[in-house]
């Protein structure tokens, strides 16, 4: 796909939002805006929130779950593009489920009902997925550690990706192929000082990867 010209709606976290880039002009799709002739990349990142619901409301900001903001988002993307799950794995209270279920308070539940969401409400448009990177404590299966075991993040990742495949929509393995391992000293301090969020280099990788992860489709 030629991205030149498209429009683009990012739903995400704060990585999209640009938590850890020292200038917004960096975030990866102002970047993806800037090299490719995007004609908007609309910014829908909201710091701590999640794809599942919380069973008990705990933050006002990081309890407006990705599946409540579809209704907020422009309806004319030509592109839909959805980074999360990290904060479902950090500090989301939602059980996994199974792959049956079909409601936003389990985590294979609301990976289901958001995808049919965006489905129904842009019937034309391209939805693509990005899987979380990794980050320094994804072996808890407590995540942050303040929340009952639920597993690591690659149960996270591996849930959401058998959803996505099940809804033949088109995802991009950041956790597999971004380069971003804050386990390795190097990486960490050069590409994600917090083990966590990737700074202005660390997202001109995830740039580079969705710009010819897109091409390809």
């Amino acid at each position: 796909m030629d991205i030149r010209g498209k429009k683009i709606n990012f739903l995400g976290d704060s990585i999209t939002e640009g938590c850890g880039v020292a200038n917004a002009e960096n975030i990866f799709h102002a970047r993806l805006a800037r090299e490719y002739g995007l004609a908007e990349a609309r910014n829908y990142g909201i710091g701590g929130t999640r794809i599942a619901r919380q069973t008990v409301p705990s933050n006002e900001i990081w309890d407006q779950d990705f599946i409540s903001r579809v209704d907020i988002m422009d309806p004319d993307a030509d592109i839909v593009v959805v980074f999360g799950g990290t904060n479902d794995f950090g500090h989301g209270d939602a059980p996994l489920g199974e792959m049956s279920d079909r409601t936003p308070y389990t985590f294979y539940g609301a990976c289901h009902v958001l995808c049919e969401k965006l489905i129904n409400k842009y019937p034309e448009a391209l939805i693509v997925f990005m899987t979380p990177l990794h980050r320094l404590n994804e072996d808890d299966p407590r995540g942050d550690g303040y929340k009952q075991e639920r597993g690591s993040l690659k149960v996270y990742i591996n849930i959401l990706k058998e959803v996505l495949e099940f809804y033949s929509i088109p995802t991009l393995d950041l956790w597999s192929v971004s380069s971003l391992q804050p386990k390795v000293d190097v990486l960490r301090e050069r590409y994600c000082p917090d083990g966590l969020h990737p700074n202005d280099a660390g997202h001109a990788f995830i740039a580079s990867r969705l710009a010819g992860f897109l091409a390809t489709l």
